[in-house]
């Protein structure tokens, strides 16, 4: 390989870096930190000033639940490379149905002993 093989990933680290610093300075420059601005630093919410400052408090549930999604989430994604190249695999003669059954049943015992737990309730 020579070096002119590594020409497009070297620009895009180039753009990566520039755009990186791009929005850094950008921030520093027009953010609220940079001009100290009164009505800048308020929370605006419908054209009314807050009569407290609170903060809300969420429930654990709420939280769980979002992990719960993005783990399930994120197994769709090791799903769909799979279905693109499902003729593929069968074509050559590789046995790829039954490892992605036990993908599959593990994902789907997971969620039988999430919903067993009560983690998806949320008046509990």
């Amino acid at each position: 390989m020579e070096i002119i093989d590594y020409v497009p990933v070297l620009v895009q680290i180039v753009l990566a870096l520039g755009l990186g610093a791009i929005i850094i300075v950008a921030s520093l420059i027009f953010g609220q930190r940079g001009l100290s601005n009164k009505f800048k630093d308020s929370a605006y919410e419908c054209g009314i000033a807050p009569e407290e400052n609170r903060q809300v408090r969420f429930s654990i549930k709420f939280y769980v639940t979002a992990m719960l999604f993005i783990l399930f989430d994120v197994e769709v994604v090791f799903l769909i490379p799979w279905s693109l190249v499902y003729r593929e695999f069968l074509a050559s003669g590789i046995a790829i149905l039954f490892p992605m059954l036990f993908f599959m049943s593990v994902l789907v015992i997971g969620l039988l002993y999430e919903i067993k737990k009560g983690a998806l309730e949320w008046e509990k």
